[in-house]
């Protein structure tokens, strides 16, 4: 399971985890229909942005982190050099960047990417955003505006610096936590470059892909790497109702630390396919965490009706089954054997009546393990997966009942 980590703001290191979640279990049903067992609260100290984890400590948002090597400081970031050397020097000119090259893809994005500096509540942190419309709209995400659940987003009071040097207060538009997005705007700004948009359908795992953010506070910082993984589910928050934040992933291995949080991924057409959203950290809790390689993005594909509906200022909708499920593997009423470690699938453990699942012929004792042909692992793969679609979809499921595979069609309900 994915767990979160606040980011800390460059002034003041450190960071904390939470602990595992337990594992899933009947609760009341919230707006995606399915309710995970309350894990324990932990709540992010002041001045820190909530990371994003999966299985294991994870981080987003600001700060800095302390290594076994040389600790860089901004405040003495002083160099020397010698005037007046014999030694040959060679200068062949700047070169133009190559089409298709990370350069040249630094070059187009750039300009679209912003920072973000958010305050309230005594609380402050970073992250990063892309321009959506040349009208001052800016896509980041909920984690970055509510300091990982410290405040409301209506109290965030956010500054946004754009790569030219300018500064810009913007007020919030909407937020969903249930995908970890959010809209800012800026008023009064001229020659916005907005991002353009791609689609993350298209990405292949080895694929190049490019970052661009502001890591530790660090504007404009921009690394490379490949996909890594695709459809990798991403549990990063539940609230208080038991509603779990979740996505299948993009995972990357392109650097991505704190601060990070909200700006772009995108491919190397310079076309944005992911917003940089988690990371997971081998912190132990016993130092400081950072960038192992292992990032991870939510795909703009699945995100772009939720962006549209905050952007009209409606309430964002999500995809709903209507049940409540468990872990088949460590379930014995699943029909499989749960000391089976190859044993998959997310069981029912109870469906709403007129629910799109009860509908299509689900019920109580199903194993789901596979929906529109994604494997489902478990409860939260389940969840990732259904959150990808929208309301009105139709899916087919495969489910196990009794030893015996059978599938159904079903519509998908909403939660609005």
């Amino acid at each position: 399971m994915t767990q979160s980590m606040p980011p800390v703001p460059p002034s003041q290191p450190g960071r904390s985890t939470l602990p595992p979640p337990p594992p899933y279990a009947p609760g009341g049903a919230g707006p995606t229909g399915f309710s995970p067992a309350p894990s324990p609260s932990t709540r992010p100290r002041r001045g820190t942005f909530a990371a994003l984890v999966l299985t294991g400590a994870l981080l987003v948002g600001g700060g800095a982190g302390i290594g076994g090597a040389a600790i860089y400081d901004a405040a003495n970031d002083d160099t020397t050099s010698s005037a007046g050397t014999s030694l040959p020097v060679v200068d062949s000119g700047k070169q133009a960047a190559a089409d298709g090259s990370v350069e040249s893809v630094a070059e187009t994005v750039l300009p679209s990417v912003v920072a973000l500096s958010v305050t309230g509540n005594g609380g402050s942190g970073s992250g990063s955003g892309a321009v959506l419309d040349s009208d001052g709209l800016i896509l980041t995400n909920d984690h970055v505006l509510t300091l990982g659940g410290e405040i409301d987003a209506k109290d965030a009071q956010v500054v946004v610096s754009f790569n030219d040097g300018t500064k810009k207060r913007a007020e919030v538009v909407g937020t969903d936590p249930l995908t970890d997005t959010a809209l800012v705007k800026v008023d009064g700004a001229e020659d916005l470059k907005p991002i353009t948009i791609g689609k993350s359908s298209n990405l292949t795992v080895g694929q190049e892909v490019v970052a661009i953010g502001s890591p530790f506070g660090l504007e404009s910082t921009v690394t490379s790497g490949i996909v890594s993984a695709l459809n990798r589910p991403v549990q990063v928050a539940r609230d208080a109702n038991g509603n779990t934040t979740a996505y299948p992933a993009i995972q990357t291995d392109a650097a991505i630390n704190p601060g990070n949080s909200g700006g772009p991924l995108v491919n190397m057409e310079g076309q944005l396919v992911g917003i940089n959203a988690s990371i997971r950290s081998a912190s132990n809790g016993q130092g400081s965490a950072g960038s192992i390689g292992l990032g991870f993005a939510i795909p703009i594909d699945s995100v772009l009706p939720i962006i549209e509906q905050m952007r009209a200022g409606e309430a964002p909708t999500h995809a709903r089954l209507g049940i409540q499920v468990s872990n088949a593997a460590s379930d014995p009423r699943s029909g499989q054997n749960s000391s089976d470690p190859t044993a998959d699938g997310a069981r029912i453990e109870s469906a709403e009546q007129g629910s799109a699942a009860t509908d299509a012929g689900l019920r109580a004792g199903d194993v789901i393990t596979a929906v529109d042909g994604i494997r489902i692992e478990d409860a939260e793969s389940l969840i990732a997966t259904v959150r990808s679609f929208r309301p009105g979809d139709t899916v087919k499921v495969t489910y196990l009942r009794g030893g015996k595979e059978g599938t159904t069609e079903l519509k998908l309900g909403s939660d609005g």
